[in-house]
């Protein structure tokens, strides 16, 4: 599939980091969001929302380094220089 010139354009890391701390800070304390959530709010539907999940992670990963996110997987947090497949998003639990 060929991208036309219409097109979004792929929003950077600070609005995909921006957008991860959103979506984050606005569920209950100890839930977690998806990076499809993240992605679809850069990219609305019809957008190809799925172009944004590289920058969603790249975004998260920084975020996680820097202490201000957890990067969950199967429940568990992982390390965010090192981790693989489904994984979900949420703030650092006070204690």
């Amino acid at each position: 599939m060929s991208y036309s010139e219409s097109s979004p354009t792929l929003p950077d890391e600070a609005a995909a980091a921006t957008a991860i701390l959103s979506l984050a800070a606005a569920e209950e304390a100890g839930a977690t969001v998806s990076p499809h959530a993240v992605a679809q709010m850069l990219l609305p539907p019809p957008a190809e929302w799925q172009r944004a999940l590289p920058l969603v992670r790249r975004a998260a990963v920084r975020l996680a380094l820097d202490g201000r996110l957890m990067i969950y997987r199967k429940g568990k947090p992982v390390d965010p220089s090192d981790f693989r497949g489904v994984y979900r998003l949420g703030l650092p639990q006070d204690g």
